[in-house]
């Protein structure tokens, strides 16, 4: 489940480097776009918190870093949880629609980075191109719904039940791999729910969950599920950016500084993921880690619904 391979060997990172490999130029370039966004967009000392609520204090933006460190190291462990973790979080204390735009940025950039750390990726876009085209549709489609209407506590809520579903099935099944769920229909109707609760919700767990039941080798699994995210990310930037009023300069910004902030997550969580890990301790970290993100959303959305 898991790799001894915890070392990582600079001289020879730097040399794949300049030899303009794959796998180094991919991380780089991600961790160079997000560190060049919050330098160029930097709107000023004085207008730092202009996007924000103005009640948001400097304690609740140290916290704001430590969920966003926190949930980078999950996401270099499994390969999501990123955006469920930090999303419900977030939008608890800004604005809803800010928190699904700002929170664009960093899990772009988390799936660029893994389509070249796991070095999965372009074998996986191979075989599952059908996948990553209906997950864009579904992105597209998302983001106009985003632009237009107000999706409110009801998404959320749907999507806990999804989550909250799926342990449940998991658990009781004792983590049955089904094989049969490998269909092209199914999963293609898979990628497109995902790329649209992306785009409304920023919340996706529908394909890390199916891929779950069928994918258990953990750097294909998350090398092609950070394909798929990255595919649906870019497309919503550029969407939000050129064609919507979503994306101004001040959210890019605030975005790709919470994304340089995430690195630090994300390169503990890669470290622990290549320790060795068996299959059974992976599956229920999984399991409890969609259980806690289940119970946090329900937690958000139940009483503005039904109370």
């Amino acid at each position: 489940m898991g790799t001894s391979n915890t070392n990582l060997d600079v001289a020879q990172f730097l040399t794949n480097l300049r030899d303009f490999r794959y796998r180094e130029v991919m991380m780089v370039f991600a961790t160079a776009m997000v560190v060049a966004g919050s330098i160029v967009f930097f709107p000023g000392m004085d207008n730092v918190t202009r996007g924000i609520q103005s009640d948001v204090s400097a304690g609740l933006l140290a916290a704001f870093v430590l969920v966003a460190v926190v949930a980078g190291a999950v996401k270099g462990m499994i390969g999501f949880g990123y955006a469920l973790i930090t999303t419900p979080i977030f939008a608890t204390v800004i604005d809803p629609t800010l928190a699904v735009v700002v929170l664009a940025i960093p899990p772009w950039m988390l799936n660029m980075f893994q389509i070249g750390e796991t070095d999965t990726g372009l074998e996986f876009i191979k075989t599952e191109w059908a996948l990553l085209a209906l997950a864009v549709v579904g992105s597209v489609v998302g983001v106009v719904f985003l632009a237009e209407f107000s999706a409110g506590p009801i998404v959320p809520f749907l999507i806990g039940l999804v989550i909250f579903g799926y342990v449940v099935f998991q658990v009781v099944q004792n983590f049955v791999t089904v094989r049969e769920a490998h269909h092209p229909l199914a999963l293609g109707t898979a990628g497109f729910l995902e790329g649209f609760l992306l785009a409304v919700a920023n919340l996706g767990p529908l394909l890390p969950a199916y891929f779950h039941t069928f994918e258990r080798d953990v750097e294909r699994y998350i090398g092609g599920l950070s394909m798929v995210l990255a595919t649906i990310f870019t497309v919503r930037i550029v969407q939000m950016t050129l064609f919507t009023d979503l994306m101004t300069t001040y959210r890019l910004w605030l975005g790709s500084v919470i994304a340089v902030v995430t690195v630090v997550g994300l390169l503990i969580g890669t470290y622990l993921r290549r320790l060795e890990i068996d299959e059974a301790k992976f599956n229920w970290f999984v399991v409890a880690l969609l259980f806690v993100i289940s119970l946090n959303i329900f937690r958000n959305t139940i009483p503005a619904l039904f109370l």
